[in-house]
């Protein structure tokens, strides 16, 4: 079946250029994810509050996202659409509920671009203080490194903005040189790193010497793991743009997430086998760009920096990728509002760019709400992260309950978990349910760092979630029944 006659069967015509290689797909969810942005951005953060212990966090982070990878490589092959999380829900889910996956991933989405954005604020004045534009204290949990954070955020959201509404190509080539770059970078880096360790991989064994993390500190601690570990689905959601989207999109789904979790592992570890202490603070305060300028020097370090900073920029730019094509998805079924202006397709570049003008205004508004705020790191990362495994559990459940019911069953010549099924499929809810209620959990050390003592900045993400599903709701009730989620679509499976 040619690939104008997949979307044919679904109800759709081929609107984007389909001109993406497999590269291009495993590059769309390996930068979504990006190793050099988010475990920079949270190393320290990890550190503060599990110690060289919140290492165990990460393999059980990454089991759980592959199991849920493998779950999502399945229903890639089967509905090869832009959309993704959109999309599968609403096969497997009708009403309220499918529609309701893709509003929180769309949220998450948004959120998670944000958060991106502000990754910057890591990196740059590191390399240079003059990137300090607000002045004074550059750390992400002072009020003046706060609002430069929300500064180089926008600006970087302005310029990703204008690259995904100039079309696919252009996007793809930045973001396949970038992750070429990124990769590169963390070889050098797990090498370099290994060559000047001053400790044994023993080292994540034990807490450091004068410290105890504790088993609330190590739980706290998995927001770093979580957070870098998703949007791996970004790779299928670029499947009306892939070539041979049926067979590529799986590989590019379970590639990224595999590359990702195995190579910010092996950072993870060399990074505390070659920190000068664990014990004087710099390591927590500082994160990894202490580690890479003591490693490195200065000079050296500085260049690497550079290269992360580089990793940032696609990071951010991919991300708001994946929640144009969501946007595109959704407003071409009438499921948003203002859906058609929003599922418009620019002749000239082929490039939604009224989803690309919206995801961006979104992002910097958020961003401009939390000026000066001391929290603003954790609280959008711990926010984003329960947002958006929420809607894979929206994907991920339904499907279990499908096969169940004997309703899914292996399609030959597709990727499928055959017998499997049922045990991976139950895995990945029981493990989407844990992370969602130890992320979400009020605890100040992700959501209260001042010590106010606020039951609303505690509460934040469930807040956040609540508020999500109300509005939600009302949108629903606005805009159904709109002929694209009529049930008889959710039976559909060419």
């Amino acid at each position: 079946m040619t690939p104008p006659d997949e979307l044919a069967a679904f109800g759709y015509r081929q609107e984007l250029r389909r001109s993406l290689g497999g590269f291009s797909a495993f590059a769309a969810g390996f930068s979504f994810v990006s190793i050099l942005t988010t475990v920079f951005q949270l190393f320290g953060f990890g550190y503060t509050f599990g110690g060289p212990l919140f290492f165990w966090t990460w393999p059980v982070v990454l089991a759980g996202q592959v199991l849920v990878a493998l779950v999502f490589a399945e229903l890639a092959a089967r509905y090869p659409l832009a959309g993704s999380v959109y999309q599968w829900a609403k096969q497997l889910t009708r009403g309220f509920l499918g529609w309701l996956a893709g509003w929180m991933m769309l949220l998450g989405c948004v959120v998670a671009l944000a958060a991106a954005a502000i990754a910057l604020q890591v990196v740059l004045p590191s390399v240079w203080d003059g990137f300090q534009l607000v002045g004074g204290d550059s750390s992400v949990t002072s009020p003046t490194g706060a609002a430069n954070a929300v500064l180089l955020g926008t600006l970087l959201l302005v310029f990703t903005t204008a690259v995904n509404a100039g079309g696919v190509r252009l996007m793809a080539r930045i973001n396949d040189v970038g992750v070429a770059a990124e990769l590169l970078g963390v070889l050098v880096l797990i090498a370099g790193l290994a060559l000047f360790a001053v400790r044994g991989p023993q080292v994540v064994l034990h807490d450091a010497p004068g410290t105890s993390a504790g088993i609330g500190g190590v739980l706290a601690s998995a927001l770093m793991a979580a957070y870098v570990l998703y949007g791996f689905d970004t790779a299928a959601s670029v499947a009306e743009e892939t070539k041979d989207a049926r067979r590529a999109a799986p590989r590019a789904v379970l590639r990224a997430v595999l590359v990702s979790g195995i190579g910010g592992l092996a950072v993870v570890v060399t990074a505390l086998m070659a920190a000068p202490s664990l014990t004087d603070g710099q390591l927590a305060g500082k994160g990894l760009p202490y580690v890479i300028t003591a490693v490195f020097g200065d000079t050296l370090g500085r260049v690497f920096l550079a290269d992360v900073a580089i990793a940032v920029v696609v990071c951010t730019l991919t991300i708001q990728t994946g929640t144009i094509r969501l946007i595109y998805a959704m407003a071409r079924d009438g499921a948003l509002p203002a859906s058609a202006r929003l599922s418009g397709v620019s002749p000239r570049t082929g490039t939604p760019v009224a989803p690309a003008l919206l995801s961006g205004a979104l992002a910097i508004g958020l961003l401009l709400l939390n000026v000066g705020n001391p929290t603003l790191f954790s609280t959008i990362t711990g926010t984003s992260v329960v947002v958006v495994y929420l809607a894979y559990l929206l994907v991920t459940g339904p499907l279990l309950v499908k096969r169940l019911r004997g309703g899914f069953p292996a399609e030959p010549g597709r990727f499928s978990l055959g017998r499997w099924g049922v045990a991976l499929n139950g895995a990945a809810v029981l493990y989407g349910i844990g992370m969602i209620v130890n992320i979400a959990w009020p605890r100040a050390e992700i959501y209260d760092l001042a010590g106010s003592g606020s039951p609303w900045m505690l509460l934040f993400p469930i807040e956040f979630v609540g508020g999500a599903l109300v509005i939600g709701r009302l949108c629903w009730l606005r805009l159904r029944p709109a002929p694209a989620l009529e049930p008889a679509l959710s039976e559909r499976t060419p």
